[in-house]
């Protein structure tokens, strides 16, 4: 029988507040070493968030632009809901356009834009009572994939996880870090191992910081070191999150989380992505059609603002890849697990 989690330790880091007239996001680019919240009044303020990374996570930016559709709403004047869709879509279509490949963001903007058409003189509240609801079904949903996803790994088993999937990329507790986190809960999961991340060190400077808040112990390794780490026998899972899940099982993610799939499929090692039903795209075909996003190549110049390269060099920074789903031995949303996914059974979990 599974051991109950006790999610008052395990789970102690919230990334988004709303006050009830702003919302605050915990500035990402600044951990570990500030804890500082950003002040967001506006939608404009949330997008340039977004894109700045300031927020960071699929459902995290779902939540935050969800809010700032909130925050548009309480700055224009209208009748009823559909008057009111008429006005606030320009401030929707910035929003969607801060990063375009977590499909996340599109579909918390969908439920705004769905309830807003209903809505009539009390949209307002139906707004703001639809991002606060979207905050709370994606806290069930990772706690019920942690759930699910720790019941697949052995006693005693070492983790690998890549990029930030926890509490700073969620409402709370995360998705992948989730499983790990309820792993730990359950004596599970004996060894936890970060990769750094680059070139924004998601690994290094937030999931072993966020850990480090609930008393879990993790071990930041090189990107570069992952597959002799896994040579190592000390990891039997690799748990990722995505941005984005294709009808056939296709997965994006952090630039980086393809070569650690091939890497485990190599020596051996299991290979599981978790993320809520809304990452699912059922629209999508294949990985092969998902819009990758390209940062500024500048990013890839230096670390923690200091510069590590020669003038003159050219740099490339894509901020995603694509995982075949031939890849992945389990998805796991709240929906249940999906082994070994395909087209078939991503059909039969999601419908078509």
């Amino acid at each position: 029988m599974a051991i109950e989690i006790d999610y008052a330790r395990y789970d102690h880091v919230r990334p988004i507040h709303w006050t009830g007239e702003v919302l605050e996001l915990l500035d990402q680019r600044v951990l570990p070493f500030r804890v500082e919240y950003l002040t967001c009044t506006s939608s404009d303020d949330v997008a340039s968030a977004i894109h700045s990374l300031a927020v960071r996570g699929a459902p995290a930016i779902g939540i935050a632009a969800a809010w700032g559709v909130v925050l548009a709403a309480r700055k224009m004047d209208a009748r009823n809901g559909a008057e009111a869709a008429l006005k606030l879509e320009p401030a929707l279509q910035r929003l969607n356009a801060s990063r375009p490949t977590a499909v996340n963001l599109a579909w918390a903007l969908a439920r705004m834009r769905r309830v807003l058409q209903q809505g009539g003189a009390d949209w307002r509240r139906v707004l703001e009572a639809e991002a606060d609801a979207i905050a709370v079904e994606d806290l069930a949903a990772n706690r019920h994939m942690g759930a699910l996803g720790a019941a697949l790994i052995a006693p005693g088993s070492g983790v690998l996880t890549h990029c930030n999937t926890g509490s700073l990329a969620t409402a709370g507790f995360g998705t992948a870090l989730g499983v790990i986190r309820a792993g730990v809960a359950q004596h599970r999961i004996d060894r936890i191992f970060a990769g750094e991340t680059r070139p924004w060190q998601q690994g290094a400077r937030l999931t072993a910081w966020e850990l480090q808040q609930d008393g879990i112990d993790a071990t930041l390794i090189a990107d570069s070191a992952a597959a002799h780490l896994m040579k190592t026998g000390a990891v039997q899972w690799v748990i990722v999150g995505a941005d984005r899940i294709c009808a056939n099982g296709d997965t994006a993610n952090k630039i980086g989380t393809y070569q650690l799939a091939i890497a485990a499929r190599h020596h051996g090692v299991k290979f599981m992505v978790v993320a809520p039903a809304s990452t699912v795209d059922m629209q999508m075909p294949s990985g092969e059609l998902i819009e990758i996003e390209e940062r500024d190549p500048a990013e890839m110049l230096g670390i923690g603002g200091v510069r590590v390269v020669a003038e003159g060099i050219d740099a490339w920074n894509p901020v995603f890849d694509v995982t075949p789903g031939d890849l992945i031995d389990a998805i796991v949303t709240e929906r249940g697990v999906i082994q070994r996914p395909s087209p078939e059974s991503m059909r039969a979990a999601f419908g078509s």
